[in-house]
């Protein structure tokens, strides 16, 4: 949850809960509109939504049809729940390793369904991790907190510079996190207390918006515990939201912005050798898999991906590659993970992270020009942050140091499903030249942790989309390379290039842009467009 969104629903619940102030009705159309668990998957014509045509390509063109060949997608991300009902028989399995040996030799015993580069010996794994700008202030600390630092060189000069610039962003950061907690916290104790009055008034009926509305003659704490719970449906959040705002609030000053905090010794390598391979362990759930779950969900749930081939087995795997914490994802770890996909048979790696700094970007360059050199697709989500991705940064990215950029990366925006001058989500990040296209990323329901389900919103979401399309076009068109699936999403993509949207990232203030101008297509991708000019490739 942004610190703005925070702060608002601060400032309601607390004048809600506020001691003598009596307790407001939520306007009538509390919870707001909703969209079908399937939003993503119908058709901008038929259905009137702006998905992936999903349905309609599976229904109309691949009907009868056998996909012909397996493509295994990696997904480089917090974990998978591996013994989710709904993907384990879809889950990539090494042919060649044991849970106790190193058959394949690369050096990673029991690599069974992938690898996890932030676990360490005995099983154990990092979870909180700090910021990408909080790690190099820390590392610059030691060398210029001192009564006299030695800037006599150009280059110190410039390390200074870059030092005093984060430790005073740092401490913006945690002012701000500060503030921010004190608010969530405030939401999540008015929360707490209105569950328990609501859960006492309803019985045994569950506590939705539908029951909760319907609780009339209430005494003064039961109307004030209702009228805070329809508010925050009507900002389209429910309690486990706000438990995770806490959790994030929380994370900021305890691991994110604690320059102090480094659990790095938990993986046990030398971290300062970005060229070390064998590494960590075998978790590949590890302690929140949540995140990554969810997006092996989505890749699985585009249309045509859970059929098998004709001798049984899926035609979409997922391989599992755990280097993404809670906190910013390490440079070495996302290089590691990337040559792992492509040395064990990756057709396409879905990357669902991104950060602000990326000090060892040359090593990820390099696997990035290997996973090129093997023909491997390589989708990455643009990132959350409303910023025009033409002046803000956002690593990884598809270009080089050195020159040049991979030629099979795609970078992915997020639409949502309201259409119209919302179209493009407020959070999404764009640009007319660094955004490839959008994908659905509002709202998208899919798979979490014990075998339960929920949605999510973000760019997260959407590059699965794109990586789930790809793979379908892979496993029934297996002529088709990394570089042509790439190009037949772009030119299939349905165009809404003229449509006016609001900017993302805007607010109330911006106005309006093309939604051509925020993207290099234009376009959402199409699963049904793309299968038709799929089927024109000789």
């Amino acid at each position: 949850m942004s610190a703005p969104r925070a702060r608002a629903l601060a400032c309601a619940l607390v004048l809600t809960f506020a001691g003598g102030v009596r307790a407001q009705q939520a306007p009538a159309s509390a919870g707001g509109p909703t969209s079908p668990d399937n939003w993503w998957l119908l058709d901008p014509g038929a259905d009137r939504m702006n998905g992936i045509s999903g349905e309609r390509a599976f229904r109309e063109l691949l009907a009868g049809l056998k996909p012909k060949r397996g493509v295994v997608v990696a997904i480089i991300d917090s974990g998978i729940d591996t013994a989710h009902a709904e993907l384990h028989g879809s889950l990539w399995l090494n042919p060649k390793e044991t849970a106790a040996g190193d058959g394949d030799g690369d050096g990673l015993v029991g690599d069974v369904r992938g690898w996890d580069y932030i676990g360490g010996p005995g099983g154990k794994d990092v979870d909180g991790d700090t910021f990408e700008m909080t790690r190099q202030y820390a590392a610059l600390r030691q060398r210029f907190d001192v009564p006299a630092p030695d800037t006599t060189s150009a280059q110190a000069r410039a390390d200074y510079a870059h030092y005093r610039e984060l430790r005073d962003k740092v401490a913006a950061k945690r002012t701000e996190a500060l503030a921010n907690q004190s608010q969530v916290e405030q939401i999540g104790q008015a929360i707490d207390r209105a569950m328990v009055l609501l859960r006492q008034a309803l019985g045994t009926q569950p506590v939705t918006v539908d029951n909760v509305r319907k609780l009339t003659a209430l005494r003064t704490d039961l109307a004030m515990a209702r009228s805070a719970f329809l508010q925050l449906a009507a900002a389209g959040l429910s309690p486990a939201d706000i438990d995770r705002a806490r959790h994030d609030a929380r994370s900021d000053l305890e691991f994110h912005l604690n320059p102090d905090f480094d659990p790095r010794p938990v993986v046990g390598d030398n971290y300062a050798d970005v060229n070390q391979r064998a590494y960590g362990n075998s978790d590949v759930t590890g302690p929140d898999a949540m995140h990554g779950t969810h997006v092996a969900g989505i890749v699985l749930g585009v249309p045509g991906n859970r059929e098998k081939l004709e001798d049984g087995t899926p035609a979409v795997r997922i391989m599992t590659i755990r280097a993404v914490p809670d906190g910013d994802e390490r440079d070495k770890d996302i290089a590691n993970g990337i040559r792992y996909a492509v040395d064990h048979g990756a057709n396409i790696i879905s990357m669902s992270f991104g950060k602000d700094e990326s000090p060892q970007k040359s090593v990820v360059d390099a696997a990035a020009r290997y996973a090129d050199a093997h023909g491997v697709l390589m989708v990455h989500a643009a990132g959350n942050d409303g910023a025009n991705l033409d002046s803000a940064t956002d690593f990884p990215n598809r270009y080089f140091l050195d020159g040049g950029q991979a030629a099979n990366w795609m970078e992915v925006g997020a639409s949502s499903w309201k259409g119209a001058e919302v179209l493009a989500a407020d959070f999404s990040n764009y640009s007319k030249t660094r955004v490839d296209l959008f994908a659905p990323g509002v709202d998208i329901l899919s798979t979490l942790p014990g075998d339960a389900h929920g949605r999510l919103s973000g760019t997260s979401m959407a590059a699965p989309v794109v990586s789930g399309v790809a793979a379908l076009l892979m496993a029934y068109f297996p002529q088709l390379t990394a570089t042509q699936v790439r190009q037949l999403l772009l030119q299939s993509a349905t165009s809404f290039a003229n449509q006016l949207v609001e900017r993302p990232g805007s607010g109330d203030n911006a106005g309006q842009v093309r939604f051509g101008d925020l993207s290099v297509s234009g376009g959402i991708v199409n699963e049904y467009a793309a299968v038709k000019a799929a089927q024109q490739v000789k």
